[in-house]
């Protein structure tokens, strides 16, 4: 591998030194929001200015946590942090709503020595630091104080490609988030091969996003990506897309050649949300590449959304359905970039069996949308065959299996992190297996799926499945089923997962109530709920209940989280409003319990 990516910053400083590098559309300063811009050269001095205080206070390796919000400060901190070879800590402000115990857990396993923050959310950072009762890290700094004048006392040093560059903690769908370590080597080869698959022109293509800063798939695609080609970086604040999804469109209208992504609930809510004479305004012929991952894909969404843009000028080949991973630093596979987005029909059956065969007409359907190939990196799908003999506890090998069977999926490439902040034996356990007749390690994901033509299909995850009398049944086809069965219930706001029975796992949902339950009598929707999902699952509901809109837990890329909600359903912590299918309180269930903090 060449110089790391953190080099390239002071190169497009050198030769390009007023092209604008990232661009933070600011709407809490204006209804159109207000643009602050850093070229290459302000970037490149601002994050050696920043390297130059961290030093002061901090050594080569140790960790500086990240408590800002979203904007031009935090890039600086992420790229200052690369030049000192410090480790950064993407985290969040701690008045950002929904995410408490998510920060707490996260900071608690960094333990950092440093704090980096903005003057407005250092009352916030205090109050945060102040209510924990281990030691107060040795240092808080405010980055839009850092001084400029300090970037000439700044020697550049050397940075490996197996230095740490940060702690990227997961999501938490399925247990307490965790840090995963990425180092340059693999911040710069997970780069490369976003801004590779994509096909982006140096210079030329734009990345616009609002993904917040901290997640995975948001720092790469917006800050790291665009370092490739000296590509402008344009983004905002997820807040101010929630409020107003328009605003995103926005951005991406009348762009020449641009980028940008988001989980599959971003095009579903847009496409809803979105008014005609909003439509009218726009013009989205130069969106190349619209990346949905991050969740379960659903091709009746990329359909609404294709056909709601279709007269702004969006081409069907610009939604790009992807597949990636924290542990892969975040990017594996997608489409290409001019292929429309490919929806296979299975037989479900066959499915729930490990067979991905295409569907015939007859019998219960699977449709499943296509999530490409891998680019600089391997996918295969594997079966475990045993513990590795001579390895670490927890470490397996696989055998690869063929296209059409479904297994798990396993990575391989220059991306892959290779351990987990401080746990040796989880490490071993997701880092370090191997396949049969390969040498080196593959990462396992934890996620199911199968290769067909070719291409990857995500049939769910491991951890999530459902087995009820020795058949497995995927969450998200029940899902799918639930909200289809009816209007009362908010699309993707449906969370299906087993509880433990005295001979099998029972099968529960939890559903938000949408706007057109108001007056409808309970017990019909779960009689339809129940109905559709015996039809179409041969499954019995062994409770239905339904919820305020909110209540479903979801991590931090808009993931349904299923195990949260299911003990948040064990523990009876769902808030008042919760309405059991047969209007008494169901089993492990309060109707008064509290909301659950996930």
């Amino acid at each position: 591998m060449s110089e790391t990516l953190i080099a390239q910053v002071e190169r497009w400083a050198r030769e390009i030194p007023d092209a604008p590098a990232y661009t933070f559309l600011d709407y809490s300063a204006g209804r159109d929001g207000v643009r602050h811009t850093l070229s290459w050269a302000k970037a490149d001095l601002r994050a050696r200015a920043l390297a130059v205080r961290l030093r002061e206070v901090m050594h080569p390796g140790e960790r500086v946590a990240i408590l800002a919000p979203q904007g031009l400060e935090y890039v600086v901190a992420m790229l200052g942090a690369m030049y000192a070879r410090v480790v950064a800590v993407p985290l969040f402000a701690p008045d950002l709503p929904g995410h408490a115990d998510r920060l707490v857990r996260a900071y608690a396993d960094a333990d950092p020595v440093c704090v980096l923050t903005t003057t407005p959310a250092l009352e916030g950072v205090h109050a945060f630091l102040d209510g924990r009762s281990a030691p107060r890290p040795k240092r808080i700094i405010t980055l839009d104080t850092v001084s400029d004048l300090l970037a000439d006392e700044w020697d550049p040093e050397p940075i490996g490609p197996d230095d740490l560059a940060y702690l990227q903690y997961t999501s938490g769908s399925t247990r307490a988030p965790a840090g995963v370590e990425i180092g340059h080597g693999n911040f710069t080869a997970n780069a490369r091969q976003l801004w590779t698959a994509f096909r982006a022109t140096p210079r030329v293509s734009t990345a616009a996003l609002w993904l917040p800063l901290f997640h995975d798939m948001g720092l790469i695609a917006t800050i790291a990506a665009p370092i490739v080609g000296g590509n402008q970086s344009m983004f905002m604040d997820p807040v101010a897309f929630v409020m107003h999804p328009v605003r995103w469109l926005r951005m991406l209208s009348g762009q020449e050649d641009v980028f940008t992504g988001g989980p599959n609930f971003a095009y579903e809510y847009t496409a809803s949300r979105v008014t005609e004479a909003e439509k009218a305004t726009l013009d989205l012929s130069g969106v190349s590449v619209m990346l949905n991952g991050a969740e379960p894909l659903r091709g009746g969404t990329i359909d609404r959304f294709s056909e709601a843009f279709a007269r702004c000028g969006l081409r069907p080949e610009a939604h790009t359905p992807g597949y990636g991973l924290a542990e892969a630093t975040v990017f594996v596979t997608a489409m290409d970039r001019d292929l429309p987005a490919r929806v296979t029909l299975f037989d479900r059956d066959a499915l729930t069996a490990g067979r991905a065969v295409p569907h015939t007409g007859r019998g219960r359907v699977s449709d499943l949308v296509s999530c490409g190939v891998p680019t600089g990196q391997r996918v295969v799908i594997a079966s475990m065959s045993g513990t590795t003999s001579g390895t670490t506890s927890g470490t397996t090998s696989g055998t690869a299996r063929p296209d059409g069977e479904v297994g798990e999926i396993w990575v391989r490439g220059p991306n892959v992190a290779r351990a987990y902040w401080r746990d040796a034996e989880r490490s071993a356990e997701v880092f370090g297996n191997v396949l049969e007749g390969e040498e080196g390690t593959w990462l396992r994901t934890g996620d199911l799926g199968v290769m067909h033509g070719g291409e990857l299909y995500i049939t769910g995850r491991i951890k999530d499945l459902i087995i009820v009398d020795g058949r497995n049944h995927y969450p998200q086809d029940v899902e799918v089923t639930v909200q289809e069965a009816e209007e009362a219930i908010r699309r993707d706001h449906v969370a299906a997962f087993a509880v433990p029975g005295e001979e099998t796992e029972r099968l529960v949902v939890v559903a938000e109530r949408s706007r057109k339950a108001d007056g409808r009598d309970i017990d019909e929707i779960a009689v339809n709920v129940r109905a559709a999902v015996t039809k179409n699952h041969d499954l019995r509901l062994h409770d239905f209940v339904l919820v305020e809109a909110g209540a479903v837990p979801r991590t931090s890329s808009g993931k349904i989280a299923r195990r949260a909600c299911a003990r948040a359903y064990l523990d009876g912590e769902f808030p008042p409003g919760a309405f059991p299918a047969d209007g008494l309180p169901a089993d492990g269930f309060s109707a008064d319990g509290q909301g659950a903090d996930v």
